[in-house]
């Protein structure tokens, strides 16, 4: 007897094959977040709940603790993206999401903190000053979010940055705080010097400058076990005396930014050098 409508598929023992709109394979729901994504993407929150502590910090005016918050969340951002790459983890989801606790670590924290500890002080404009670093490294992940597709990135391709990164920032942009708690001068408070310092790092962050990156930097084969040896005294100094070693990386980073101009200038004439002599071989 046959049955109204189309006659059910078989394969060649006769068993019938179960039905696919229009001929097309049958797609599984996408499941969850997978075990081996979920370590990293921990991290990230983590980071996020560390840096966001920070405000709290500065609303009981606990200083110490508010600029240590920033900065453990900085380290927590700096080892998720590793975990991924360590456990063949990235995923879409996950850049979204250290980007959206970049921007909360990194731009909301720190302005909040630098606005109680000094700004708030400032006639008028105090909170203004406090936003450009909210607002900074808003536009500096938007930016990295539209581009993180495109191929075509000099910068990166080089090994290099472009601006500096959020966690770096928001490190660089404590410095007076470091120097006070060093100090107990209360010339380094003063929004006469927080506040162009801080519209400073806000505008690095979203610049075109290249900075330097872990990839842009090599070691020689000869220096590798000093290299090592150095890292881990710097290790101790920073739990030994944080504050100075702190402000010792934070005045350390700057000085170098003309050197990473310098550097990426010089690439980019190699390879404008390379690409000509390709053309003029192609002729």
């Amino acid at each position: 007897m046959k049955v109204s409508g189309s006659d059910p598929e078989c394969d060649d023992a006769g068993h019938i094959l179960p039905l696919m709109a229009d001929k097309q394979p049958i797609q599984r729901p996408e499941r969850g977040i997978s075990l081996r994504a979920f370590a990293p993407n921990a991290v990230t929150a983590l980071a996020l709940c560390v840096g966001l502590s920070g405000v709290r910090f500065a609303f009981l005016e606990n200083w110490v603790l508010a600029a240590g918050a920033i900065v453990l969340a900085g380290i927590l951002d700096g080892l998720d993206g590793r975990i991924a790459r360590l456990l063949n983890a990235q995923s879409r989801f996950g850049a979204e999401l250290d980007s959206l606790s970049d921007v909360i670590a990194f731009g909301v924290t720190p302005a909040v903190v630098m606005f109680f500890w000094s700004l708030q002080h400032m006639p008028q404009f105090g909170w203004v000053i406090s936003l450009t670093m909210a607002v900074g490294c808003a536009l500096r992940l938007a930016r990295f979010n539209a581009h993180i597709d495109d191929e075509d990135q000099p910068h990166k391709s080089a090994g290099f940055l472009t601006g500096i990164p959020a966690p770096v920032a928001a490190g660089l942009v404590m410095l007076p705080l470091y120097l006070w708690v060093i100090t107990d001068l209360d010339m380094f408070r003063d929004y006469f010097v927080v506040a162009p310092w801080i519209v400073l790092i806000a505008f690095l962050m979203i610049s075109n400058t290249a900075t330097y990156s872990w990839s842009s930097l090599r070691l020689r084969k000869n220096i590798r076990l000093e290299a090592l040896a150095g890292f881990a005294l710097l290790g101790v100094a920073l739990i030994n005396n944080p504050w100075i070693t702190l402000s010792v990386i934070s005045i350390g980073y700057i000085v170098l930014i003309p050197f990473s101009i310098r550097s990426y200038a010089k690439v980019k004439r190699q390879r404008a050098m390379e690409s000509a002599a390709q053309d003029g071989d192609a002729r």
